[in-house]
């Protein structure tokens, strides 16, 4: 029998509702440190991607880089209701020159 995976979308009520209707798991939070606690109860069970607000993210470096290189979950940024702040971005290009030694973007 093959596992099933979740996927979850994390930030406030307007930016994550959205996803409900994608068929993902949506968790409204009120600040970082309820966020902080969603994202380590869902690391614990078998949720493969979390969807993050920016927002939150820049309040929680600390669990994000204890993710980052794990194979699950992979905690993937996405701009709040407030629009982006280029933190996801950044990641993205940052793990790229990881990977290829050289910035592509």
């Amino acid at each position: 029998m093959a596992m099933t995976y979740q996927i979850a979308a994390i930030g406030d009520w307007e930016s994550v509702m959205g996803f409900r209707a994608l068929g993902l798991d949506t968790y409204p939070v009120a600040d970082a440190a309820e966020a902080r606690e969603k994202i380590r109860e869902l690391a614990k069970g078998n949720c493969a991607v979390i969807y993050l607000t920016e927002q939150l993210a820049k309040d929680l470096e600390d669990v994000i880089s204890r993710y980052k290189d794990e194979l699950r979950p992979a905690i993937i940024l996405i701009p709040g209701r407030q629009g982006s702040l280029g933190i996801g971005r950044n990641n993205i290009q940052r793990a790229i020159e990881r990977a290829v030694g050289a910035d592509i973007l």
